[in-house]
């Protein structure tokens, strides 16, 4: 398909979220030749959810690396390259196995720019298929932004449809800071979109209001963006104005835009599937009621997974947040 943009024809192609990724990925290495995958199965099998097929063919073993089955040792080869002039791309399989090297990212991927006071940076982006709903074994349903979101030094950012999964993977490659990138993997294959062919980038710390309104603000980002929109679907058919700002990238975190959001609206609820105790709802909540107070009209409502371990797959519908629990909070926020 094609559209025209300022006298340019803009190629464009229906892509879901893993088309997309594999195809900046296959972008970026061919225009800079310092990026290089690595990760359990990412070279000749493709990865485990084919994220990284076709590059071993087109790149070769030395720039998509099969590595052993250890993520220490993917995290710190990776902080290694980098460290030496090269853009790794490690790729830990799924995000619940990342803290077997969470020890590698605290002590040296955020902290090694301010240790050498800037003589070393680490141009890296560590890709973690995270977030629920495949029905998945332990360890593989997890979202723990919270984890990487206190540490500084790292940037976190966490797309929700395939056109921003290109175009943040994209900047992401190209910031010389390091940069811990969430895939919500029940999106990976759930829907299509136009997704424009040629580079582009967008830029890190940016939100995206999705949809403009009056009542009510709500705050998501990742695969609960998706979940929400049935939600406030919902609501706008019960006279409910609704407000949609989907953060994108979750350090450096769009300030303004949520402020000047609740600021119009004087409500906001916040969805994660991250656990609710210290998940980034909280942030959210508090720093609204730091900076917007007088604007409220009703309290910060956070929708999110429970406090408790993530189910085995029969029960784990239960856990995330879904349209009905969504809607209820909305409907009860704009009532207050």
């Amino acid at each position: 398909m094609f559209r025209r943009r300022r006298g340019q024809v803009i190629l464009m192609a229906k892509m879901n979220m893993v088309e997309a990724i594999n195809h900046c990925l296959s972008q970026e290495m061919e225009r800079d030749k310092s990026i290089v995958v690595l990760g359990e199965d990412i070279g000749i099998d493709g990865g485990v959810f084919r994220v990284t097929e076709g590059l071993f063919a087109k790149f070769g073993k030395e720039r998509v690396i099969d590595t052993p089955l250890s993520e220490n040792g993917i995290i710190g080869t990776a902080i290694g390259m980098a460290a030496f002039g090269l853009r790794p791309v490690p790729e830990i399989q799924f995000q619940g196995f990342d803290y077997e090297g969470y020890h590698q990212v605290v002590q040296h991927m955020a902290r090694l720019r301010n240790r050498t006071r800037g003589a070393i940076t680490l141009p890296m982006v560590m890709r973690l298929p995270a977030s629920g709903g495949i029905r998945a074994l332990e360890h593989h349903g997890e979202s723990a932004e919270s984890v990487y979101l206190h540490i500084p030094g790292l940037k976190v950012v966490y797309p929700s449809s395939p056109y921003d999964a290109k175009g943040l993977l994209a900047a992401s490659l190209t910031d010389e800071d390091p940069v811990i990138y969430f895939e919500p993997k029940r999106l990976y294959r759930a829907y299509r979109e136009e997704v424009p062919e040629e580079r582009y980038e967008i830029p890190l710390g940016k939100a995206n209001v999705l949809r403009e309104g009056n009542d009510l603000t709500v705050i998501s980002w990742g695969a609960m963006t998706y979940i929400c929109r049935d939600a406030i679907e919902e609501a706008q058919k019960q006279g409910i104005s609704v407000e949609h700002v989907d953060l994108r990238t979750l350090s450096p975190c769009d300030w303004d835009a949520i402020h000047a959001s609740v600021h119009k609206t004087g409500r906001a609820v916040v969805v994660h599937e991250a656990y609710k105790t210290l998940g980034f709802g909280a942030e959210i909540a508090a720093r609204i009621m730091e900076n917007d107070f007088l604007d409220l009209e009703a309290p910060v409502r956070r929708v999110t997974g429970w406090d408790i371990q993530i189910p085995y797959p029969k029960l784990e519908e239960y856990f995330y947040p879904d349209t009905k629990r969504i809607l209820k909070a909305l409907v009860e926020t704009a009532k207050f």
